[in-house]
């Protein structure tokens, strides 16, 4: 069985991490500030102090990080690059975007270190679960190699090469992100003109309109619970890689960039660290005026 080293083990790197452990894969863990990699040791975790520890002699890297420029200052940090084996695996489940994956991804085969880039949907639940949606970039060998880890946190899908995980997810963030949008305008009208939401949302069950985010998300803005389980600020960065993205490709995508200005507003107005579903506050802002 394959050793690992992790590296980000924030609200979603820690359970993702729990589950290669429950699976009996032996893993290093390391995480910035190590107070959160910590608690993994009870589930059987070594925890390293330093990047170059965590990288030397393990045959699979695994990063989870925030964004862009957290994944370049590992991938490009001399401990990381120098200190993984010939022949290893990077896989990274971070969202970042699809050009940052294709340079990581060239950097790292010049130095004949496998990469798959191979970000999650599912959120916290999906990864206490090890249900989360996972794709992935990169060629075929390789992701047949690292299909065992993979599975063991979720369901993998070979999507196309090296950064095509990427566009994927956003893809994917692109029908979430609107659709909480969507359910957020839902629950509002509901409650606005007296109807009760949580009917609504029982009545729709099974129907076209039915959806996880519905049962979920619509949930969380009825009860006002925006504990969160996917960042208001999360979602900013990848709607604003969405249109990154777009741009590049010439490609309007109007709706997302509606999306994108509301999101904006609601880490401005201080909602960032909340659940992503608290787009239902833009909505009550607006029409409270």
């Amino acid at each position: 069985m394959k050793n690992i080293g992790f590296i980000g083990t924030g609200l979603m790197g820690f359970p993702m991490a729990k589950q290669l452990l429950k699976s009996g894969y032996k893993l290093k863990a390391y995480n910035r500030s190590i107070e959160k990699a910590d608690p993994l040791r009870k589930f059987g975790a070594e925890i390293s102090k330093s990047i170059k520890e965590v990288v030397t002699d393990r045959d699979v890297i695994i990063t989870m990080l925030t964004d862009d420029i957290a994944v370049d200052e590992v991938m490009k940090n001399s401990d990381f690059k120098d200190n993984i084996k010939s022949g290893a695996t990077v896989i990274d489940m971070s969202s970042v975007k699809p050009k940052t994956a294709l340079t990581h991804g060239q950097n790292l085969k010049s130095k004949n270190i496998n990469y798959l880039d191979a970000p999650v949907s599912g959120g916290t639940i999906g990864a206490e679960e090890a249900s989360l949606a996972i794709m992935v970039g990169g060629e075929k060998e390789v992701f047949e190699q690292s299909v065992d880890i993979l599975k063991a946190m979720g369901n993998p899908t070979l999507v196309g090469p090296i950064s095509c995980g990427q566009v994927s997810k956003l893809a994917n963030q692109i029908i979430v992100g609107l659709t909480i949008g969507a359910v957020a305008e839902a629950v509002t009208l509901c409650e606005k003109v007296g109807a009760d939401p949580n009917k609504m949302i029982e009545a729709l069950k099974g129907g076209w309109a039915d959806s996880k985010i519905l049962q979920t998300h619509g949930k969380r803005m009825i009860d006002k619970d925006f504990t969160p389980k996917g960042k208001t600020s999360t979602h900013l960065k990848d709607m604003n890689n969405i249109l990154d993205c777009a741009q590049n490709s010439n490609t309007q995508l109007p709706i997302s960039n509606l999306v994108k200005e509301m999101y904006k507003t609601l880490v401005k107005n201080g909602h960032g660290e909340e659940d992503h579903s608290s787009l239902y506050k833009e909505i009550e802002r607006i029409n409270n005026g």
